[in-house]
């Protein structure tokens, strides 16, 4: 699994790109992660989408699929298309430090 060092930490990720310990996660790391998947800036309703994926993760030990997210977290489905560009639920996945949520390809 590659290891990279991010804000003097060393990150592992598995094949895909996503965190393997998602109690390495912070807010700032978000924003470096941010970086390194094409969103230059997080604002709160980032923030909004990464913490209700994080709450789901734990919960459940899965993140949520796009149909739960726009249902659950109160952002709809143009909105979050718009804040992670392309794969919302993988690209937040991959922000948020958890593991890809089922049904993502």
């Amino acid at each position: 699994m590659p290891t990279q060092t991010i804000l003097d930490q060393e990150i592992t990720f598995d094949d895909e790109g996503f965190m393997t310990d998602h109690t390495q996660w912070s807010p700032e790391l978000a924003h470096e992660l941010a970086k390194a998947n094409g969103i230059d800036a997080l604002n709160d309703r980032h923030f909004l989408v990464l913490d209700y994926m994080r709450k789901t993760f734990i919960e459940t030990g899965s993140g949520p699929t796009i149909r739960r997210l726009t249902k659950q977290s109160g952002v709809p489905t143009k909105e979050l298309y718009a804040l992670f560009p392309g794969a919302p639920a993988k690209k937040a996945a991959l922000i948020a430090g958890i593991k890809k949520p089922v049904g993502c390809i």
